[in-house]
């Protein structure tokens, strides 16, 4: 987790959750019992998924989650109450949190997270969970699509010089759980235990007399982990070239070249001739790897359009920034308080969320792929047909398919019930989850709509309720 937060954590929020959290007290509602969704409506990067990630931090953050003596008196500085502040002195998250496991592939508008417990410790949580997941799983979504096109080429995380901020440590993490192998990122390496990797950069190569001299003195240093960027002067000229030269130099001395990098120009052009000039001295196993504005359209080019011969894939740019969508669009929002059903109206009836505390199934077929996702209220065991969410004209039966629940307990007054899976456990969870997702949903052009439907029982309720609260 991101422990540069862990002692901050309650303050990791907008002022508008405290303030809402002290008018609950004040209004004597602070202890009734309330159940937030956490849900998006959209597919970032006009995808037909999203990868589920950054549950373990988020619940890492909540079993910690207290207001230090610091916390309390700036809060006081801030205008609080003293009775809101001594509330706050003794907070313990003691919510029931439920989640599919992480690495698990989610779609719009089902319930993700549901978090079950008082109005106030249920409210104040609301911004740091959404950063949290919002973040995680747009990053993983990204990388998978880009491991989707990479085949089981090796792909490397090189953005933190390009992430905002600190969100780079966010980051590393998220795109190894969507299909990356390894970061240049070391705090991220010992913080989640996953592998770093890294070459040089060109400034290695500047700082000696020579660009053969810099890539043997590199090679001398890493003898079993040598790779060279050739292309800071003439990447065909003398970068190449130079790195045959210490390949049949580290060879003669028992060692052999790990590879080279390209950085620069025509990237498939420019691996095709290295690769030929590779085998043709005897090196068939040199790696290229390639790196310079990469993404999941760029690499899917060189590959499939190009017949590049790249091995090995440098990302930065495009996967922490999450071009070109900036944001998962995550909502959390009440849906039952003290056991009566919530949803908040909207013109846009696209934004009319669910009501009362609901459970997931996840149908599969006979063949073992997933057909759709059926929303259901809580104390629904099965359904027999599911509803379009907001086309009253649709619907279809499910009673064939397979009915596996989605959510599953994690938190429980304030113990983790659940288990937590490391980072590439969460990897290979998420690529499993692939493979059974279907070809259409994956595409990266015009995706197949993903069926998530009401049961008739929730669907009845949301007219219900929309029906009350319009008198």
């Amino acid at each position: 987790m991101s422990h540069l937060l862990a002692d901050d954590a309650s303050l990791y929020t907008d002022l508008y959750e405290l303030t809402m959290g002290q008018g609950y007290l004040l209004e004597e509602k602070a202890e009734q019992t309330a159940c937030f969704d956490y849900f998006f409506r959209k597919n970032p990067f006009g995808g037909g998924y999203v990868i589920f990630a950054g549950l373990a931090e988020l619940v890492t953050l909540l079993d910690g989650f207290h207001f230090d003596a610091q916390a309390l008196n700036y809060l006081a500085q801030q205008g609080f109450d003293r009775p809101f502040l001594e509330y706050l002195e003794d907070f313990e998250f003691g919510a029931e949190l439920m989640a599919p496991r992480e690495g698990e592939i989610v779609f719009p508008f089902e319930p993700v997270i549901r978090v079950r417990g008082s109005l106030l410790e249920s409210q104040i949580v609301e911004t740091l969970l959404l950063n949290t997941i919002n973040f995680w799983s747009l990053i993983a979504t990204k990388a998978s699509r880009m491991r989707r096109v990479a085949g089981d080429r090796m792909l490397i995380d090189f953005g933190l010089r390009r992430a905002q901020g600190m969100g780079g440590l966010q980051a590393s993490p998220a795109a190894i759980v969507g299909g990356f192998d390894s970061t240049s990122h070391v705090l991220a390496g010992r913080q989640h235990d996953i592998p770093i990797a890294g070459t040089q950069a060109h400034s290695w190569i500047q700082s000696f007399p020579d660009e053969l001299s810099a890539f043997r003195a590199y090679a001398r240093h890493y003898p079993d982990r040598c790779i060279l960027l050739v292309d800071t002067y003439d990447t065909l000229k003398s970068g190449v070239p130079n790195a045959i030269r210490v390949a049949e130099e580290l060879r003669e001395d028992g060692h052999e070249l790990v590879g080279i990098r390209l950085d620069s120009g025509d990237l498939a052009y420019l691996a095709k001739q290295a690769r030929n000039m590779f085998d043709e001295q005897g090196f068939p196993d040199v790696k290229i790897a390639a790196s310079n504005q990469l993404d999941e359209h760029v690499i899917k080019s060189l590959l499939r359009e190009q017949d590049a011969p790249i091995d090995v894939f440098g990302v930065g740019t495009q996967l922490v920034t999450a071009y070109d969508n900036a944001a998962l669009d995550g909502v959390y929002k009440l849906c039952e308080l003290d056991g009566e059903p919530r949803l908040k109206i909207s013109e846009n009836f696209e934004k009319v969320n669910f009501p009362a505390s609901k459970k997931v199934f996840r149908l599969i077929d006979d063949a073992g792929y997933f057909y759709g996702d059926a929303v259901a209220l809580e104390g629904e065991e099965g359904v027999d047909h599911i509803f379009h969410p907001y086309d009253p004209y649709k619907d279809v039966s499910v009673a064939d398919y397979q009915q596996i629940p989605l959510l599953s307990p994690v938190m429980h007054k304030g113990c983790v019930v659940g288990e937590l899976h490391d980072i590439e456990e969460a990897r290979a969870y998420a690529k499993q989850r692939l493979q059974a997702l279907p070809e259409e949903h994956q595409r990266f052009d015009n995706p197949h709509i993903y069926k998530v439907g009401l049961s008739k029982k929730l669907h009845d309720l949301r007219r219900q309720t929309l029906e009350r609260a319009a008198r």
